[in-house]
């Protein structure tokens, strides 16, 4: 039974930095995990650069293959948790093709802003403000 208590805190983990979009009618959770992350480097230097590319695309098809690039490779974060945890009942991968089909451009703008929600919730930092050391000079 210890199990299913991990299993449960890994879930709310996962809950708390996700965001989640409909797609063809079914729900997909979109998490920045340490994977996607790698892999957002490899392509954009960094998850810093990503912000200024989606936001300062020009090309609306090349602004339309980056959003469905990464709506794919975040919902299938949550599709290979599953995976890794549930072995002998596993779910197919989302591919770039299936969103394309089954979304809208109106739905890829607006899937944007879940986007940027879950790299913000997965790099979500603690800052405690210090007090300040400006003293006044006089």
């Amino acid at each position: 039974m210890g199990n299913e208590t991990t299993s449960l805190d890994i879930d709310s983990a996962a809950d708390e930095r996700s965001a989640v979009i409909e797609i063809g009618g079914q729900d997909y959770k979109l998490i920045l995990t340490t994977k996607a992350t790698k892999e957002i480097a490899k392509r954009y230097g960094g998850l810093e650069n990503l912000g200024n590319k989606l936001m300062n695309t020009k090309d609306f098809e090349l602004a339309l293959d980056e959003v469905v690039w990464l709506i794919t490779l975040l919902a299938n974060q949550s599709i290979l948790i599953h995976n890794l945890r549930n072995k002998e009942a596993k779910k197919e991968l989302l591919t770039e093709e299936e969103i394309e089909l089954l979304t809208t451009p109106f739905e890829l703008a607006e899937y944007k802003n879940a986007i940027m929600a879950s790299m913000m919730k997965g790099t979500k930092r603690h800052i405690e403000s210090e007090p300040s050391k400006n003293v006044e000079v006089g």
